[in-house]
């Protein structure tokens, strides 16, 4: 088995599929080893273990409570089953990550996110969440419990997160408006202004000589400018990735759409991205954007040939022990690499190394060389990993050498 991209390959012995709920409990709690896997969007062995279980064979639940207003799904369930779901009943997501076929527990569990001044990444959304902890009982935690934060961005070190109720609100509709060839200085000149210029804004470049393309997403009315800093807006459809079919991408040009088909920049039901990729993804305090850009530009010699795409975004700060937004508004900066995986490691220690004095933390389910520092309620997590699974059933090579 291998990741959603082909470029990791599973090492489990076995993948179970319970079907209820019971089975699930008594396969957890005889198992030395095992974790959880979803749709396998990871790119490193964050979800690999001798065991493997998924829960897509569990009944799946979408239960909307409008007086929350609130709703309650199963951890299998993805993104755009559950958009679907909420917009035909008048309801919504705050944000969106890129790819909307990811799932609710992994993107929770490993804090992914989507962009926006003002938006937290996708486990902000957490309101209440159910774990199946390495004994087979089901753990019951909501916000405002002692230890809640530490455990919904939990990196399957915690037990098997078998539902999640998310906040919701009234439904939206959203343009998209792509604008090209931004000048570098442009962008550092006026970064509040462009990353604050729509609810959603995205920068794609490949580390020549300009800015790609900036994708707005402007929502319930919000204006399109004429042009952004110099950057013109898109005479077509367009891909993040040069040279590929825009038509797996999520409508631009304007035209307004619900929330869910424009918020990702792919459409749920064709292949994202480039599909044959590495990625990672590096967050940095907002305020040292600028720092971490030009950082990254005095080593674009070595990042270009290996770089499909790069991804410019914000993300507000959270309350989230293991969240890389934690206490800090951010600026991330994300990597589609070929797959070229002895190049792309190089290529990452070089970012490291080029971002270590900003303070980065990665993305969890992405490919990086170095353990992460940075968070300052670690040690409070590893102690609730012992209480909550002293047998260690949860644990992996990727969490002892990275977290625990």
């Amino acid at each position: 088995m291998k990741n959603w991209a082909g470029s990791y390959s599973y090492r489990a012995r076995v993948l179970h599929r319970p079907t209820h709920l019971e089975a699930l409990q008594e396969l957890v709690a005889r198992a030395p080893r095992i974790r959880a896997v979803g749709t396998r969007h990871s790119f490193s062995g964050i979800g690999d273990t001798a065991e493997l279980l998924t829960l897509e064979g569990l009944p799946a639940a979408i239960e909307l409570d409008s007086e929350t207003p609130s709703v309650r799904v199963t951890g299998a369930t993805r993104y755009g089953e559950l958009a679907t779901a909420l917009e035909a009943r008048g309801w919504a997501l705050h944000n969106l990550a890129s790819l909307p076929h990811i799932s609710v527990a992994g993107a929770v569990a490993t804090a992914t996110h989507g962009s926006g001044d003002n938006n937290g990444n996708l486990a902000t959304a957490v309101t209440e969440l159910e774990l199946v902890t390495s004994d087979g009982e089901l753990l019951r935690a909501r916000r405002g419990d002692a230890g809640f934060e530490g455990m919904v961005v939990n990196l399957g070190a915690l037990g098997v997160m078998t539902r999640v109720t998310l906040e919701v609100e009234p439904t939206y509709r959203v343009r998209q408006v792509v604008y090209e060839g931004l000048a570098w200085d442009a962008l550092l000149a006026n970064f509040e202004a462009i990353m604050s210029a729509g609810y959603s804004v995205s920068a794609f470049m490949r580390w020549g000589d300009e800015v790609d393309q900036v994708w707005l997403k402007l929502r319930d009315g919000q204006d399109a400018p004429g042009e952004l800093f110099g950057a013109v807006a898109a005479g077509g459809e367009r891909h993040p990735i040069a040279g590929m079919d825009p038509a797996n991408c999520t409508r631009q040009q304007g035209v307004e759409g619900p929330w869910f088909d424009r918020l990702p920049h792919f459409r749920m039901g064709f292949t994202p991205s480039s599909g044959a990729e590495i990625q990672s993804e590096f967050i940095v305090p907002r305020d040292r954007a600028a720092a971490a850009i030009e950082a990254l530009r005095s080593v674009a010699d070595v990042l270009r040939p290996l770089t499909q795409v790069s991804e410019l975004r914000t993300v507000a700060a959270d309350r989230l022990w293991l969240s890389p937004q934690y206490e800090r508004d951010s600026f991330a900066i994300h990597f589609t690499w070929v797959p070229d995986h002895a190049r792309v490691e190089h290529a990452v220690g070089v970012i490291e190394q080029a971002l270590a004095p900003l303070q980065p933390r990665p993305h969890w389910g992405k490919l990086f060389t170095r353990r992460p520092a940075g968070y300052p309620r670690l040690g409070e997590f590893i102690r609730l990993a012992e209480r909550l699974d002293p047998r260690g059933a949860f644990r992996n090579e990727w969490l002892e050498r990275n977290v625990l």
